[in-house]
């Protein structure tokens, strides 16, 4: 699945998204529905599960746009971040998405890498710290690191900042719409996945340069 406008040459530092990227979030949501659901459905709670969070992900996705429009994503990262550090420590199954581990270890030997979420601190350091990832991804850029989120560009021009790199030189990985905007608005390149929300179609309309089926794919576009 590749598109002929992505440059591997060009990049020096590469971004990756966390839930639907890194996380099997669909599978980790469909368990919280199912359980919720088998009690009403029996045996037909997985796959009612399943469709659920398939319907609600597009949603999802366009409230975070509409919380970037009109200026909220903040306030309510804020509120997030401070429920989540009131809440007792707990045990975080990373689910992470077959191959990640080894993708992101060769990946993180060549490239500077960090994280690009809309996730708050606490979420993200923990899920980074259970997965064993944090060894080979120094920077986390979180929903508060600046002061608007994807899609907006300034998470890809602060962790360009931190890296001392400039953002042609960088590429975002993600597996929906928003991380391939917030690629495109800063002028960097883009490589959409699709072990995640987003669909091939929307990835390539959105202007992604690439896509795979996963990130475990990734190095291998890198020579690794």
């Amino acid at each position: 699945m590749t598109n002929e406008s992505f440059n591997p040459a060009a990049v020096k530092a590469i971004f990756l998204d966390v839930d639907g990227t890194l996380r099997d979030t669909d599978d980790h949501y469909a368990s919280l529905f199912e359980r919720a659901l088998r009690p009403l459905l029996g045996r037909r709670a997985p796959q009612a599960a399943r469709s659920m969070v398939m319907r609600l992900e597009k949603p999802g996705n366009d409230a975070l746009g509409l919380l970037d429009a009109l200026g909220l994503d903040g306030p309510v990262g804020r509120l997030m971040e401070a429920i989540a550090r009131r809440r007792r420590p707990r045990r975080v199954d990373p689910n992470l998405i077959a191959g990640i581990p080894a993708a992101v270890a060769a990946l993180g030997g060549r490239y500077p890498l960090a994280v690009i979420t809309v996730r708050g601190a606490s979420a993200t350091h923990a899920f980074l710290q259970a997965s064993g990832l944090a060894a080979h991804i120094p920077l986390v850029v979180h929903g508060l690191s600046t002061r608007r989120t994807k899609p907006a560009a300034e998470p890809v021009h602060h962790a360009c900042t931190q890296f001392g790199v400039q953002t042609a030189e960088c590429v975002m990985v993600g597996d929906t719409v928003v991380d391939v905007l917030a690629a495109k608005r800063a002028g960097a390149q883009a490589i959409g996945v699709l072990s995640g929300f987003g669909e091939e179609d929307e990835l390539r309309q959105a202007g992604a340069d690439l896509i795979l089926p996963s990130v475990a794919e990734l190095p291998g576009v890198f020579g690794l």
